[in-house]
């Protein structure tokens, strides 16, 4: 069996894994009554990998699609880390929960880097779903926390986890032209699920101090990720790449970045409507 092989199996048996574990859990919260965080977590699941199934029997890349998923998405994930988790951070201790945000993002940026030299190693998985699987134990652990410690709706985790779906869309493009099964997309999809039930038991120091840190560090990665999900139309770019663009398609990628500004924009707007509804 050659590395590859080995590969797709063992990402394809940690997905089974991952999926036993992340239903055993499930039952668990709903016993525990964290309906909120098994929501969100479901959502997260089954948007991937119904988004994922898209991708994979598209015959061509849909780059507007995509556009607009991951403008959308971001959009949803800046406005609501900014209304929802920023003044929390800032209320228990505003220089602390500013200190939290600047490490947050800064410690994101950080793991998208080593993400990114993961990809030049031998590993035993395939590097797409490591990076996409390790991406989605952060965002769940964080959103366990959130929501562990603070009385939330599910309009929060919903925008926070609305990149899944158009991030499945891109991973199965990409295992498919590779040859790879989607099997391989079980991780990160259930990776959610499995943090954020996890992470949601755990119980936050009622030290203001602490408690600033940690808010303002999970605002710091929510926005260092849906900064990262902002569409970009450039020549190399995932969009290009997903749309299978040659070098020469410049009016096509200026077109795209209209609708880039145009998603992010409404994405905002969706989050701010929500609220003046539930609130």
């Amino acid at each position: 069996m050659g590395h590859g092989t080995t590969s797709f199996h063992n990402a394809s048996v940690l997905g089974a894994v991952a999926v036993v574990a992340f239903v055993a859990l499930s039952a668990y919260a709903l016993l525990d009554g964290a309906y909120v965080v098994l929501f969100v977590s479901w959502v997260a699941f089954v948007g991937m990998l119904g988004f994922a199934v898209v991708g994979a029997r598209n015959g061509s890349g849909n780059p507007l699609g995509l556009v607009w998923g991951y403008g959308i998405s971001a959009g949803a994930m800046i406005t609501s880390a900014s209304a929802f988790i920023v003044p929390q951070a800032i209320a228990q201790d505003p220089k602390y929960g500013g200190f939290g945000i600047a490490a947050g993002i800064a410690v994101g940026f950080f793991a998208h880097t080593v993400g990114h030299e993961l990809s030049h190693r031998d590993l035993p998985l395939d590097t797409t779903t490591a990076q996409i699987a390790a991406h989605a134990l952060t965002a769940g652990a964080v959103i366990g926390v959130i929501y562990g410690s603070l009385d939330l709706g599910p309009l929060l985790g919903l925008a926070i986890v609305s990149h899944k779906g158009p991030a499945g869309y891109a991973a199965a493009r990409r295992l498919s032209r590779r040859g790879r099964p989607l099997t391989m997309l079980l991780l990160p999809a259930a990776g959610v699920g499995i943090a954020a039930i996890t992470a949601s038991e755990l119980a936050l120091p009622t030290t203001p101090v602490v408690r600033a840190l940690v808010f303002g560090f999970a605002a710091g990665i929510f926005l260092h990720v849906a900064m990262d999900f902002l569409p970009r139309c450039e020549v190399g770019s995932e969009v290009h790449e997903v749309a299978e663009l040659d070098g020469h398609d410049h009016d096509v990628l200026d077109t795209l970045r209209v609708h880039a500004v145009a998603s992010v924009l409404l994405g905002g707007l969706a989050v701010f409507g929500a609220w003046l509804v539930v609130a």
